[in-house]
C-alpha cells in the first residue's frame, strides 16, 4: 500500500503533455495497460488521447487536467470540466497501471471532487463509463456514483480510438458531491 501523504496534486502544464500522453496511453491501450485493472485493450484500438488533444483540453476555459505526483513523478492524471451551474464532468482519469489496486486511484478520485467543489462551486460530479465493465461501474458505485441510464453509443467519429466489439456504450454515472 502506498501511503497516502507521499502523494502531491497540481494542475498540467503544457510542458507535461509527453509524460501525460504516454501514461494515458498505458493506462487504456496496449500490453501495458494489462498490467492494471482499467485496460481497454480488448474493446477499443488506437491511442486514447495524443499531444494536440491533451494541448486542447490544457488551454481550454473551464478545464482543469489534475495530476498526481509520487515523489516528483506524474502517476495519474484526471481531465476535470465545469459544466453548468455547480456542476463539472471528470474524465481521462488514470493511475500508472503498476500501481492500481494500491488505493491512489480512491485518493486521488476524492482530491479531483474537493478540487471541483473548491475551485468551481461544484456539487455534482458526472462521468461516462463503458457499460461492459462491471468492475469498472462497480468501482464507481463504492464511492458514491449511481447509474443515471443514460446511455450514448461510444463515438467513433473523433480520434483514432475504433472499439473492436459491437454496441459498445458509455453510461453517464453522476455523485451529489458533500458541501
Amino acid at each position: 500500500m502506498v501511503a497516502m501523504t507521499d502523494l502531491a496534486f497540481r494542475p498540467a502544464t503544457l510542458d507535461d503533455i509527453e509524460a501525460l500522453v504516454a501514461l494515458v496511453n498505458s493506462a487504456y491501450r496496449g500490453d501495458a495497460s494489462r498490467a492494471g485493472w482499467t485496460t481497454e485493450a480488448d474493446l477499443i484500438t488506437g491511442p486514447r488521447i495524443d499531444g494536440d488533444g491533451l494541448r486542447e483540453l490544457i488551454n481550454a476555459p473551464g478545464s482543469l487536467l489534475l495530476l498526481c505526483l509520487q515523489g516528483g513523478a506524474i502517476i495519474g492524471s484526471v481531465h476535470l470540466k465545469r459544466l453548468e451551474a455547480h456542476s463539472a464532468y471528470l474524465g481521462l482519469f488514470v493511475v500508472q497501471p503498476t500501481l492500481q489496486g494500491s488505493g491512489i486511484g480512491r485518493r486521488f478520485l476524492a482530491e479531483a471532487e474537493a478540487t471541483v467543489q473548491q475551485a468551481w462551486g461544484s456539487r455534482r460530479m458526472t462521468m461516462s463509463v463503458i457499460t461492459i465493465r462491471p468492475e469498472l461501474v462497480a468501482y464507481y458505485e463504492r464511492r458514491g456514483y449511481r447509474r443515471t441510464g443514460e446511455l450514448h453509443p461510444f463515438p467513433t467519429e473523433a480520434g483514432a480510438s475504433r472499439p473492436v466489439v459491437e454496441d459498445l456504450q458509455l453510461e453517464t454515472l453522476a455523485k451529489d458531491l458533500l458541501s
